[in-house]
């Protein structure tokens, strides 16, 4: 991974969020951490606490539960987006689900450790809880947008909305985690595709 390069795309992502100087920049890089894993490796596992909040520089992953050794797909991340069992890393608790790559993926981190040291630096404080208040707001909106999808929208509805993400994203991702996803099968994924395609 291109660290400078992985260091930039993170700042471009981050100031939604904060808008760090050069020197408090400077700074929160010393806590961040560079990863690639490899196509299906674990990010988390259900069972054990997630240590760390990620960002995707390049690749995917996928959310998913077990129930009676089935695979339920609840959520994908995708380049420039922000990943973590984040309950799991706030309360420091087990995680309940699997994050899982579906490609292999390069990820920036910060460990809930650095997290803390930041939030007890006073030159990174102010901004780091501005930091961990809208990423939560975040997941809370990506949480409420994902439940109102299954009340009130069509799978084809779900699907089209989830064309919006990139269509090339969509191709390097398996079918049937895509109709899981979508609370269909793939026999219905496929139809629903024909009928966008005709």
């Amino acid at each position: 991974m291109d660290s400078l390069k992985a260091k930039q795309n993170f700042r471009l992502h981050l100031e939604p969020y904060a808008v760090f100087t050069d020197s408090e920049w400077e700074l929160f890089c010393n806590h961040l951490e560079f990863v690639s894993l490899k196509k299906k490796e674990y990010f988390v596992e259900a069972g054990k606490v997630c240590q760390h909040f990620g960002f995707v520089h390049k690749g995917s992953v996928r959310y998913f539960h077990v129930s009676d050794g089935t695979d339920i797909t609840g959520y994908f991340s995708f380049e420039n987006e922000f990943m973590s069992s984040y309950k799991s890393f706030l309360k420091q608790e087990p995680a309940v689900n699997y994050i899982q790559t579906l490609e292999d993926t390069e990820l920036i981190l910060i460990s809930h450790k650095s997290l803390q040291q930041m939030l007890a630096d006073e030159r990174l404080a102010y901004k780091m809880e501005r930091f961990g208040r809208l990423v939560a707001e975040y997941y809370l909106c990506c949480y409420e947008d994902r439940v109102a999808a299954f009340i009130t929208q069509s799978p084809e509805e779900r699907y089209l909305k989830l064309l919006e993400t990139g269509r090339d994203i969509l191709q390097r991702m398996p079918q049937h985690y895509v109709a899981n996803f979508l609370g269909i099968t793939p026999v219905s994924l496929s139809r629903i595709r024909r009928r966008i395609l005709a």
